[in-house]
């Protein structure tokens, strides 16, 4: 989660439920208030606000009023609480990386080691160029040979059909 604002005070009415937001610039800018929701920390949990109404005042504020918090009462206990939304680059983190990445990664090929020594991209066939001590050898970067990577440990283990690395 990150924070993308702060509940400053009650604005509107008095019985409004309203409160002023200072907007921080970590607010993503397809931010939707009629759909996304905000989240706020209560006992330690994480609790989703669903925006009922969001005018924006300038570039860093907003008037907000959230569902089931309809009285001012409801809204004093948000005043001073910061507001979260899901970290998106968090969520789109995957098994997605580019080989590029791999250059200076150990392999393992059964018994034999080496090193990744670069990168050959092809539409037809793209190439890892690994040198196992005698020079740099080019093996197909296919899916199918790589059998691990540890990024931590900057590490492959590859499966290679017998004969392939055979001068």
């Amino acid at each position: 989660m990150i924070a993308v604002g702060r509940i400053g005070r009650l604005f509107g009415d008095i019985d409004s439920g309203g409160v002023a937001i200072t907007l921080y610039d970590t607010l993503p800018e397809e931010f939707d208030p009629t759909s996304d929701p905000l989240f706020v920390e209560i006992d330690s949990l994480p609790v989703p606000l669903y925006c009922e109404s969001f005018t924006t005042r300038g570039r860093a504020g907003a008037n907000v009023r959230f569902a089931d918090f309809d009285s001012r009462r409801r809204a004093e206990e948000l005043v001073g609480k910061e507001l979260f939304m899901p970290d998106t680059e968090e969520e789109g983190e995957d098994d997605e990386f580019y080989m590029e990445d791999l250059i200076g990664f150990s392999v393992s090929v059964g018994k034999l080691r080496g090193k990744v020594t670069d990168y050959y991209d092809s539409d037809m066939n793209p190439l890892l160029g690994i040198d196992f001590g005698d020079g740099e050898r080019l093996v197909p970067a296919a899916e199918e040979f790589i059998a691990a990577i540890d990024f931590e440990r900057q590490m492959i283990r590859m499966v290679l059909p017998e004969g392939l690395l055979e001068l």
